[in-house]
């Protein structure tokens, strides 16, 4: 069955796509983005470098832009496209927060697409080591500033980098509760790495975002 996931462009997205994809054919890639047309919605990822990680994987994407409050009717609007390109089933990475699962299976329930969610209720240390034990390669690109400083921004995601979180303490190893996002630039969906580079932080609502951008 054809089937599209529910990308961020970050780890939990791109786990969930590999452990499906031995069952279901990931025909598309579907990101939303900024009203300004300019990042990624939920992590503030560069749109182009986003577009050049679809290239990446060699997969098909599928970008809409949307504000906050048009975000459910603009992605209904997208489940409506995919579904008449053969698209079934839906994936997607949340790992326990109910609220987001109750979203998700309202809007593709009304929109004729089955979820299907391969972290939920997974321990999550073991996932974050499941990634990293895979082969993904991922960085830090945002952080919540109320949780940690600016020097976790252009981490890798690696085994010191668990540690270091679980000494802190205030901090889900996972970042489920927004304390950080990452890009995940390379690993055994890529059929190459994602060139890029970076070039300063930007500060916006609380948050802290590495500028990151496709290298020149």
């Amino acid at each position: 069955m054809k089937a599209f996931t529910s990308w961020s462009s970050g780890k939990e997205s791109c786990l969930s796509l590999f452990k499906v994809s031995k069952d279901v054919e990931i025909s598309y890639i579907f990101n939303m983005i900024s009203e300004d047309n300019k990042h990624s919605r939920s992590h503030g990822v560069d749109r182009d470098l986003i577009k050049l990680q679809a290239e990446c994987l060699g997969i098909p994407l599928l970008q809409r832009s949307s504000s906050w409050d048009s975000y459910e009717q603009v992605f209904k609007q997208a489940l409506g496209e995919l579904k008449k390109k053969g698209i079934k089933i839906g994936v997607f990475g949340d790992i326990d927060v109910q609220a987001h699962r109750d979203w998700v299976e309202r809007v593709c329930t009304e929109s004729g697409i089955i979820p299907i969610l391969p972290l939920w209720q997974r321990e999550r240390e073991e996932l974050v080591s499941e990634f990293i034990d895979t082969g993904f390669k991922a960085i830090v690109v945002s952080i919540n500033n109320k949780f940690l400083g600016k020097e976790w921004l252009g981490r890798n995601i690696d085994e010191k980098f668990i540690a270091d979180l679980k000494k802190r303490g205030n901090v889900d190893v996972a970042g489920e509760a927004g304390e950080y996002h990452t890009f995940v630039y390379n690993g055994p969906c890529f059929k190459k790495p994602v060139e890029f580079e970076t070039s300063g932080i930007v500060e916006k609502d609380g948050y802290s975002f590495l500028e990151i951008f496709r290298k020149k």
